[in-house]
């Protein structure tokens, strides 16, 4: 292989990309090695990407190291611990007195509550037994109204009979 040919191939190019394969970067450096040519076209290759980079870069708004520098102060550093064998006797009641006077702030991941398996039936049979009483409320306030108006026709008729 003539080395203006594998210079001219794309190795190079692939290589300053990063996309390829090991097998290629192991036979590219071997030839850089033994070739001047190669490792100045690599050279020139890697030059010419960073004035590409340098070119296409885009400069980060004015107040960004302000807003990092702000954002990293306000991170809280925890404060140094001791380490302490826990049947300490001292350390257990510091502990403990500490603990009385800290609360954690929990946020949950979801608003939804977890059940156990057995409490999903009790809501299960809960909704069946509602939507039971549902329909026997209606049906019971349907018959009542219809009694109602049975009893209505049978004053009507009294009446007109009493009229007579």
């Amino acid at each position: 292989m003539h080395i203006k040919e594998y210079i001219e191939s794309g190795a190079l190019e692939a290589f300053v990309l990063g996309v390829a394969s090991e097998a290629e970067e192991r036979e590219l450096m071997q030839l850089k090695r033994q070739y001047p040519e190669v490792d100045k076209n690599l050279a020139e290759l890697e030059a010419d990407m960073e004035r590409i980079a340098q070119y296409m870069a885009v400069p980060p708004p004015p107040d960004m190291f302000e807003r990092i520098e702000n954002t990293v102060n306000d991170l809280v550093i925890a404060p140094e611990t001791k380490v302490m064998r826990y049947a300490d006797r001292e350390w257990r009641q510091q502990n403990q007195q500490e603990n009385k006077s800290r609360y954690i702030e929990v946020e949950a991941e979801s608003n939804y509550m977890r059940l156990h398996k057995s409490w999903k039936w009790v809501f299960a049979a809960v909704f069946v037994l509602g939507k039971i009483f549902l329909a026997c409320a209606i049906y019971f306030y349907l018959e009542s109204r219809q009694a109602q108006q049975q009893v209505q026709e049978l004053k009507a008729e009294s009446r007109a009979l009493q009229h007579r």
